[in-house]
């Protein structure tokens, strides 16, 4: 398995520095959007993929409480639910700081 993804990426590396060699040409903007889009869309992939451990982990650990000491399922719950709320708020937030470098990017300003 991890041959493949080094065979994979080592295939991706001559791709890019094309790629790179062809954004050389182009005018600062377009670049700069590109990088946006690129920064946003990660960002936003790693939240999601840490939302997803994180509510994972938060399940799990509830189940293995909930099956040691029934009685506090009202309260693992609780707690569950609050937790849920939290990690997925972080992930809004990246989806916000997304959308508005996608939209309303502050810095376009500094590329003249």
């Amino acid at each position: 398995m991890n041959k493949r993804i080094l065979c994979a990426l080592m295939m991706m590396v001559p791709v890019g520095i094309a790629f790179a060699s062809e954004a050389a040409k182009l005018p600062q903007g377009v670049t700069f959007f590109g990088a946006t889009v690129l920064a946003a869309g990660l960002g936003v992939g790693l939240a999601a993929g840490g939302c997803g451990v994180g509510m994972g982990l938060v399940i799990a650990s509830a189940l293995q409480g909930m099956a040691r000491q029934p009685e506090l399922q009202a309260k693992l719950q609780l707690n569950m639910l609050i937790g849920f709320a939290l990690i997925e708020a972080q992930v809004l937030y990246a989806l916000f700081i997304a959308i508005i470098l996608l939209f309303a990017n502050p810095f376009t300003k500094l590329i003249g």
